[in-house]
């Protein structure tokens, strides 16, 4: 029978975690050329940047691709849950001599549409995977046209019932370790969440179509452990965060180094919806998830300018140091050796 990782013509079954804002088509390609599948986040990426990075991909590389895409609903605005924020935000602004009327608008994501359809086709990426959901059935129909895989999140076994009752090839069940935004669409109550372990069988056991699991995996015993509990693949990212392919700052690259990777949190703080990252002073300070944040994505623009004044003086106070609970494997290696190291001993 063949297994997932045949079928999407990979060598193994290992699929690198998309990470939007931390990775390029640079990491990708040198998981790709590994045996892995290379995933390429584009939720923050316009459909011009998009097609720029997957040509890049394509001329680099022959080997299947994964593109990742947000289907979340963008928020109304709502000026007095905007101006509760601006006010939560006022000291650090004023600390720092920035103005909170000049904060510039925008969400810094967008979900899948048709624009980013348009982008893909001419590319027909093997592997198309969603987070928080799956996209309206047209545009899931135009994907499954051109013969691309569906994957997509799955934070508890009602996700996974409902993703696979709508249409998803392949699911991944993501742990509460993983960094990163949560996946969740259905509920949004934390407690509802497990961990991978816990997690993984349950959703094996629930649904015919294969599993993916991710969260807290970063070397070959974790992969072992996944798939003897019934994974059909891994997926992994904070391992390659501090590979030289990625794209992460140098003050993230530290700290994902440094002690302080040993206590991440979930937050709401730097997009309005839950994701793990290492602690910052703006988590401490205002507390890790907070109801001022504005609806996901509006909290991040009045976040840029803070960060960016931190970070000029070489802070990392309110940066999203994105992280997932286990980044004892972060090394500063090619890509295709954090590949090699995940399947040593486990893929014969």
């Amino acid at each position: 029978m063949m297994t997932l990782w045949q079928r999407l013509q990979i060598d193994l079954p290992i699929l690198q975690a998309p990470m939007a804002g931390a990775q390029g088509s640079e990491l990708a390609i040198a998981v790709s050329r590994a045996g892995g599948l290379g995933a390429l986040p584009c939720a923050m990426l316009s459909p011009e940047a998009m097609a720029a990075e997957l040509a890049a991909v394509r001329a680099a590389s022959t080997s299947p691709i994964n593109i990742n895409a947000f289907c979340h609903t963008e928020p109304s605005p709502d000026p007095e849950r905007q101006a509760r924020w601006h006010a939560a935000l006022a000291p650090w602004y004023a600390e720092f001599g920035l103005d909170l009327e000049a904060v510039p608008e925008g969400t810094g994501r967008r979900p899948f549409d048709h624009a980013a359809c348009d982008a893909l086709e001419p590319y027909r990426p093997e592997v198309v995977s969603f987070h928080f959901g799956l996209p309206a059935p047209d545009l899931l129909a135009r994907v499954k046209a051109w013969g691309a895989t569906v994957l997509s999140t799955a934070t508890t076994v009602a996700e996974a019932r409902w993703l696979e009752a709508h249409g998803a090839d392949a699911l991944i069940a993501q742990g509460l370790e993983a960094g990163g935004h949560r996946g969740h669409f259905l509920n949004d109550d934390l407690t509802r969440q497990m961990g991978t372990l816990a997690l993984l069988p349950q959703v094996r056991q629930a649904v015919n179509v294969p599993v993916i699991a991710a969260g807290g995996i970063a070397e070959a015993r974790g992969v072992a452990a996944a798939l003897a509990l019934g994974a059909d693949a891994i997926q992994v990212g904070t391992a390659f965060l501090c590979c030289p392919e990625s794209r992460v700052s140098a003050i993230h690259r530290q700290s994902l180094m440094s002690e302080a990777a040993r206590h991440t949190a979930l937050t709401n703080l730097y997009s309005g919806r839950p994701a793990r990252g290492i602690v910052t002073r703006l988590m401490r300070e205002l507390g890790p998830i907070s109801e001022v944040a504005p609806a996901f994505p509006l909290a991040t623009a009045a976040i840029a300018p803070l960060r960016a004044a931190a970070e000029a003086q070489g802070r990392g106070d309110f940066s999203p140091l994105w992280a997932g609970q286990n980044a004892s494997h972060c090394r500063e290696v090619p890509a295709a050796e954090v590949v090699a190291d995940l399947s040593r001993g486990v893929i014969d």
